[in-house]
């Protein structure tokens, strides 16, 4: 049975619905036989390891534990859902102060117990905090922290495809970029529908601007629309999409999707946030995104929204000003 590698793999809320759907999917795409399953949440743990038995997958040895460095200790690779899930009338900003904590714990636990961890993805919401706050603790290279924040490109995709009623797959190079939250930017320029670029079918009868604006708005709300239909936030999608991440950071498929990571360009740092990423075996590698003035002004828009909440985890405590971020993490200077 041939797997991707042997090294340890950690799932982080794994109790949770991501939790239980990242194990599987993980499972099922041969990643590692070496599968531990950590949370709080004891009975829901082991309810889920006896599904995952219960499931034959071949040569696959889960794990589980409510001890954080029994979990943590060895692991390569880590993904973490473990915050509080999103509810009906939230927004991911609503989530901040309570998901920020876990999140400083959970990058003091990393650099205690597997400071040697290859990469790590950070799926609770708000993802471009939590992942910043536990990158800052860990004292993880930017290239080794990614979050979840490619379903947002993905709505999109689906969004248009659903429009002009062609295969997913045919609508090409969607692009959301700065947040992964209302404050999101969704660009046109990079699209294509079926070869042509969207820029072209915009202002058109196939796609006016209404229905372009009702597509952005959509996307945008693609989260709380998953929770007004199920009655539940998403799990299905972005447990096998973060899978996929660290899939790919663990030498699969290079993963191609907008990411979540530290940057600095165009007057843009000191945050992470959702610009165009290349995760592979050698961490994620980022480029400066590029856009329409429209586009671009939207980014910049959302990056200040970012600053903003970077700014509220800052007066809270949970992390020190930027200034200070150095003395914590050497990678950040």
């Amino acid at each position: 049975m041939a797997f991707l590698t042997n090294e340890k793999l950690t799932i982080v809320g794994a109790a949770g619905m991501i939790g239980s759907n990242m194990a599987q999917t993980a499972a099922m795409l041969k990643l590692t036989p070496n599968i531990c399953l950590y949370d709080v949440y004891a009975p829901g743990l082991e309810g889920v390891t006896e599904e995952m038995r219960h499931c034959g997958f071949e040569g696959v040895n889960f794990t589980f534990t409510t001890d954080v460095k029994e979990a943590l200790t060895g692991a390569k690779y880590i993904i973490s859902s473990g915050g509080a899930p999103r509810k009906a009338g939230m927004t991911r900003e609503d989530l901040l102060k309570g998901n920020s904590e876990v999140a400083e714990q959970l990058g003091k636990d990393i650099k205690t117990y597997c400071p040697d961890v290859k990469h790590v993805v950070i799926i609770f919401n708000p993802a471009d905090i939590t992942g910043l706050v536990t990158l800052i603790w860990s004292g993880l290279k930017p290239s080794q922290v990614s979050t979840l924040a490619a379903l947002d490109s993905i709505r999109l995709q689906s969004e248009l495809a659903k429009h002009f009623g062609i295969e997913q797959s045919k609508v090409t190079n969607c692009r959301t970029y700065g947040g992964h939250g209302e404050a999101m930017a969704v660009f046109a320029s990079t699209a294509k529908i079926d070869g042509t670029p969207l820029l072209d079918l915009i202002g058109t009868d196939k796609l006016t601007d209404a229905q372009w604006a009702e597509i952005k708005q959509r996307t945008v709300q693609g989260g709380a629309n998953i929770i007004n239909l199920r009655g539940r936030s998403s799990f299905q999608s972005p447990a096998y999409v973060s899978v996929k991440m660290i899939e790919a950071a663990m030498g699969g498929e290079p993963f191609n999707w907008p990411a979540g990571r530290y940057i600095s360009f165009a007057g843009l740092d000191h945050v992470v946030m959702a610009t165009e990423v290349t995760i592979t075996a050698a961490g994620s590698a980022y480029e400066e995104v590029v856009g329409t003035a429209e586009e671009q002004a939207a980014l910049k828009a959302s990056y200040e929204h970012l600053v903003k909440m970077r700014d509220e985890v800052i007066s809270l405590g949970v992390v020190p000003p930027v200034e200070k971020w150095a003395e914590i993490n050497p990678n950040l200077l």
